[in-house]
């Protein structure tokens, strides 16, 4: 029971934080307005590159790690090799691939490593017009900010 309560003390007593998990209002706003506007980046050239056709550079703004994770349609992908597959396998022409856009983007810097992204996308293609919503978990690597978690859903 002392052990306990001591473990209680010490915990409720003590607060300690990795210099990655900052909480937000512990980043400037200089460094909130320039994450945004980084991430933002990110996602637009993914749009243009998904737009010339191109799944790799689109693929681009993920993290190419195992720890990738990927969820649509019911489906996890892990790893950034298994997530381009599932692209490529999927949207495998201009076609397919159709006209990406993002829309209603809702960028929340959780720390100076770490955002979550809310958004809408939508493909225009000829035969049809599909569109759902995405919720992103972005990391700040050495590369930049790529998405280390996507889960992406569909309004059909």
């Amino acid at each position: 029971m002392r052990f306990a309560l001591l473990l209680l003390v010490l915990l409720v007593g003590c607060r300690v934080t990795a210099p990655d998990t900052l909480a937000p209002a512990e980043a400037t706003a200089a460094e909130a307005t320039a994450a945004e506007a980084e991430i933002r980046a990110v996602l637009d050239a993914q749009v243009a590159a998904w737009n010339a056709g191109s799944v790799r550079g689109f693929m681009e703004g993920y993290a190419q790690t195992d720890s990738l994770r990927f969820a649509s349609r019911g489906t996890v992908r892990t790893g950034w090799d298994e997530t381009l597959a599932g692209y490529e396998r999927g949207y495998p022409d201009a076609d397919a691939m159709g006209t990406l856009a993002f829309s209603d983007l809702d960028v929340r810097l959780l720390s100076r490593d770490w955002a979550l992204v809310f958004g809408r996308w939508r493909l225009d293609r000829a035969a049809d017009t599909p569109s759902g919503l995405f919720t992103l978990t972005i990391q700040r690597r050495p590369e930049g900010w790529r998405v280390l978690y996507d889960h992406t859903s569909s309004a059909e």
